[in-house]
């Protein structure tokens, strides 16, 4: 009788031994989704990098400039202006478009605007970054001057907040379609993103 307790005792110790050294599920592959998560931190990392890399620069060459007086008048500012342009631009001679934004950025600013401008609010927004653009007037090139007669566009604030952003020396703003890096300070494009939005 004892003998067949002890083996019964064994019988129902077994399987619960055995259940608790179940070797874990195998790892699932990783998801499409977490994929192009992770993708598109690394690509807005390397942005703010190269954005980090232009104001460092920027930062250096008008270190080297007459400060501004606190009431500076316009021509003043105009003088300031055009000499961080010419620093600027000599520093950056070999700069071109996709420096700053690369082409994989390029790509994702264009999939973060199309939510927006295909939304409820798209032609509204639309109408307010082409309200007063004197089409054609404004040179699409890096290092280029964007022209004092030519108001600068609005950027709505729906677009801002899907975008990282920007130090003081820098600024989103649009020719048309597309999105420009602005720099007010030098009034010069340093890059821009062609067709950022249909």
């Amino acid at each position: 009788m004892l003998q067949a307790v002890g083996t019964a005792v064994l019988l129902v110790v077994t399987p619960l031994d055995a259940a608790s050294q179940k070797t874990p599920p195998p790892k699932t592959a990783p998801q499409k989704t977490d994929q192009r998560v992770n993708a598109n931190a690394a690509t807005l990392a390397d942005f703010l990098k190269r954005v980090e890399g232009y104001v460092e620069l920027h930062k250096k060459l008008e270190a080297t400039l007459p400060k501004l007086p606190d009431r500076a008048d316009p021509y003043q500012m105009d003088k300031h202006q055009r000499a961080m342009l010419r620093l600027l631009q000599e520093a950056r001679k070999t700069a071109k478009q996709g420096d700053v934004f690369t082409p994989a950025m390029q790509r994702l600013v264009r999939n973060l605007l199309v939510p927006v401008f295909s939304g409820p609010d798209g032609r509204q927004l639309r109408a307010e970054i082409f309200d007063n653009e004197y089409k054609g007037m404004v040179k699409l090139a890096v290092n280029a001057r964007y022209p004092d007669e030519v108001p600068i566009s609005t950027v709505p604030p729906q677009v801002l907040a899907q975008l990282p952003k920007l130090p003081e020396e820098l600024e989103y703003r649009f020719v048309q379609t597309s999105m420009i890096l602005f720099d007010p300070h030098a009034h010069i494009i340093a890059d821009f993103v062609p067709q950022a939005f249909k």
